[in-house]
């Protein structure tokens, strides 16, 4: 993630730590004065600033990577703050992914006589221009580009990002498109390019792409608010120029299209007396559909950039918070990330290219992609089922099914972008994704079809290690690696599948998978009290140090410490293991009190926001601080959120602790602002922490409203008092989807000290796998 004035438009207010102008703004009622989109666009979070719609096919934003050495992990979104130079604007990217991809069809505009279409480092600028005056927007940024002396500006609807640029007057305006320039770059990455001038003047184009997920298709189609009055196409792999001229004098004779691995564009507009808006539109189907795409949303810039705002404060609208400015930033731009993906993938017609690289048609629903689901089954996505319309819920279990549908391998997406597939991360996790929705009975989904797509990928034996999984009860790591995190990680999405099958009335698939989901024990060694790797000899893999992280190792981004807590679905006999309760606490109190001091993670990229052992800033962590409420001792998950929300979350750039994986970071802010979590997907239930927001009104996809306010709440009181659900005394650690989804008021009273006999006994306690069917 990074960033990039002389007829310099001059801001009347300065920015403040690189935070946005938006946030020097008059107060306003509208949410999206509260977004700050610079929030992780350094440190750790991988966040980008530029335009975008909710959930929109075009994530247009500015690209500051400057070469292959840095293109890396730290510039996984393409873009930095703190850098001080702009490579351009493109209009795909990732935010907060924890891998480097994407950067496609790059526009930058130069003004003047001379037209650099070469653009290297900051000491061999090309084309690349210093920045200046960045502001940013939910659907809006723009920035002083001070070497062309370009004042910058884009906007995005859902298929389609506009540009708009004020170039200084007197001076030749100028637009360099580059399709070699990719997010992520290496040798023989970008496989074949192409572009071409249509007769209306309409630019099209695409390229292939051996990236992450390969290979990948896109296309594009752009057009102009001036004409062109000259452009040239260099092939840049042979060397060799073309130039095509239209227009009075300029004769017939042409070149229009131009195919290669390595193309650069020259597009020249002559003098202008007004700003240059460009239109763009994506497809992943061919160059007709992005036309259509580019068509089916009408209105200039400020048309589209109005209408956007709007989708924005609709989609934030969601939830209506009351809190202290920064907490209130905080969230707000939590729930903004949390909005943008699943990303829209099918064309304005319904046709969607697939996994199988084939052209499918609609078929009632929008095809969605980018599904980071190891990251977010966990909290975005149920976080989505309460305040996303049903239909778009629905969308995107109905998108997971159609991708198993067209899998060369029949399962379920794993880590997918762009219609393809990436094969990263572990489990099978579009199942809880689908269970969770199926059980809280959003509707338009056929989850009888849907179960048979679960079981199909629970029981594909090549994938992980799953046949000696299936054939042992655990994944032996002689044979399969990060084998301790894939058994417990399956255990668990057996479970999702077992809680829709009993509901679905499929009672032999409900007790196979019942069975398998008690799997995570053969993996728990319980004289350790830690969660191990076994080889297929039945022996634990020695020697075994819980602190160890190492890729490929026994365990997936993290170690012992983060992944023996990871059995969502059965606590109770986890805590079992552990010798009960008091022994659990100490275990928990142990993980965030571990000493660091003689441990080295620098080797590990993922690995941030430590508090102790505990690791914020990746997932297998999130649901811990929650356990201690299993374990009949809620006030101390109060202190331990205090503890992470204080640390981990903060309305700046580096803001965020670790990567924001497409949401989900920025998800378990939102559910543990407003006082519950979902530790479980699929249980139904909400493990209540302790709220961060004096009130938050709550519109549910239904047209009813739940809140939530907390009385009394400060630094001071941070802790829970008591708690009504209605007015009537909630006594209970939990509160269940049927609860929230009929409306109401949950009412916390906070207080300076510890309430010991609140929500304590056994029966008060959040679900624990004590037999199925019950609660």
């Amino acid at each position: 993630m990074n960033a990039f004035r002389i007829a310099r438009i001059v801001i009347a207010a300065s920015l403040l730590s690189g935070t946005a102008l938006l946030a020097q703004s008059p107060a306003s009622d509208d949410p999206v004065e509260a977004v700050d989109p610079f929030i992780g666009t350094s440190g750790e979070g991988h966040t980008f600033p530029g335009a975008v719609a909710p959930f929109g096919m075009v994530q247009l934003s500015p690209d500051t990577h400057v070469g292959p050495a840095r293109q890396t992990y730290d510039w996984a979104a393409g873009y930095r703050h703190e850098d001080p130079t702009i490579l351009g604007f493109s209009h795909t990217h990732f935010s907060g992914a924890g891998h480097s991809d994407l950067g496609d069809i790059l526009v930058m505009p130069v003004s003047g006589d001379t037209v650099p279409r070469e653009s290297g480092d900051d000491k061999t600028p090309g084309y690349r221009s210093r920045k200046a005056d960045e502001i940013a927007s939910p659907g809006y940024y723009a920035v002083t580009l001070t070497d062309p002396g370009v004042r910058a500006e884009v906007t995005a609807g859902t298929r389609i990002g506009v540009h708009r640029y004020a170039f200084p007057s007197g001076k030749a305006a100028h637009l360099v498109l580059d399709l070699r320039s990719i997010i992520y770059d290496y040798p023989g990455k970008i496989l074949w390019s192409s572009i071409r001038i249509r007769p209306d003047g309409t630019i099209t184009g695409s390229r292939e792409v051996r990236g992450w997920a390969t290979p990948r298709r896109i296309f594009f189609a752009m057009r102009f608010s001036a004409p062109l009055t000259a452009h040239q196409f260099v092939s840049t792999e042979k060397d060799v120029l073309y130039k095509g001229f239209k227009g009075p004098g300029r004769g017939s004779e042409t070149l229009d299209s131009l195919s290669g691995r390595a193309i650069v564009a020259q597009l020249d507009f002559g003098k202008l007396a007004k700003p240059l808006e460009v239109k763009v539109a994506l497809s992943g189907v061919d160059e007709d559909g992005a036309i259509a795409n580019l068509t089916s949303e009408d209105g200039n810039f400020d048309a589209i950039r109005a209408k956007t705002r709007t989708a924005w404060n609709d989609a934030l609208g969601a939830i209506k918070i009351a809190a202290p400015a920064p907490m209130r930033r905080n969230i707000y731009t939590a729930l903004y990330h949390s909005l943008m993906a699943p990303s829209v993938w099918s064309d304005a017609d319904g046709r969607w290219r697939g996994p199988d690289d084939q052209v499918h048609p609609g078929e009632g629903f929008t095809m969605h992609s980018t599904f980071s689901l190891w990251d977010t089954f966990r909290a975005e996505h149920p976080l989505l089922t309460l305040i996303q319309p049903n239909a778009k819920n629905a969308d995107f279990v109905n998108s997971l099914v159609a991708g198993q549908k067209t899998s060369p391998f029949g399962i379920l997406p794993v880590w997918q972008f762009g219609g393809k597939e990436t094969w990263t991360m572990i489990g099978y996790h579009a199942v809880p994704v689908i269970a969770d929705a199926c059980l809280k009975g959003i509707a338009g989904i056929d989850c009888a079809a849907a179960l048979k797509a679960m079981v199909a990928s629970a029981d594909y034996a090549p994938y992980g290690g799953l046949g000696d999984y299936m054939k042992l009860g655990y994944v032996p790591i002689d044979r399969e690696p990060e084998a301790a995190s894939k058994t417990v990680e399956y255990a668990y999405d057996d479970w999702t599948i077992a809680r829709l099958a009993r509901q679905l009335g499929d009672s032999a698939t409900a007790r196979r998978f019942e069975k398998r989901a008690q799997n995570w024990r053969n993996s728990f060694d319980a004289k350790t009290g830690f969660l191990r790797a076994r080889k297929a000899d039945g022996t634990f893999r020695t020697p075994f140090d819980p602190t160890a992280i190492n890729y490929g190792s026994d365990y997936t981004e993290g170690n012992a410490w983060q992944y023996s807590w990871f059995m969502p679905h059965d606590q109770a006999g986890l805590f079992r293991l552990l010798g009960g309760d008091a022994m659990t606490v100490a275990k928990l109190d142990a993980m965030f009190d571990y000493d660091n001091s003689k441990v080295d993670y620098s080797h590990a990229e993922d690995i941030s926001g430590l508090i102790g052992q505990y690791i914020h800033g990746n997932e297998p962590s999130h649901h811990v601080a929650y356990l201690y409420s299993y374990a009949g001792q809620p006030w101390r998950t109060q202190e331990r959120l205090k503890q992470i929300v204080d640390s981990q979350y903060k309305p700046t750039p580096d803001g965020l602790a670790g990567n924001d994986d497409l949401g989900q970071m920025s998800a378990w802010l939102v559910f543990t602002a407003l006082g519950f979590y979902p530790v479980a997907p699929g249980s139904n239930e909400y493990v209540i922490g302790r709220p961060f927001v004096d009130r938050a009104d709550m519109a549910l996809p239904d047209g009813k409203r739940f809140t939530v306010t907390a009385d009394g709440l400060s630094d001071a009181n941070r802790y829970i008092g008591k708690v009504t659900l209605n007015g009537k005394a909630l006594d209970r650690g939990f509160i269940t989807d049927a609860e929230i989804r009929a409306g109401g008021e949950l009412r916390f009273t906070m207080q300076a000290t510890p309430n010991k006999t609140w929500a304590t006994g056994v029966k008060a306690r959040p679900y624990s796998l004590t037999g199925y069917g019950k609660r």
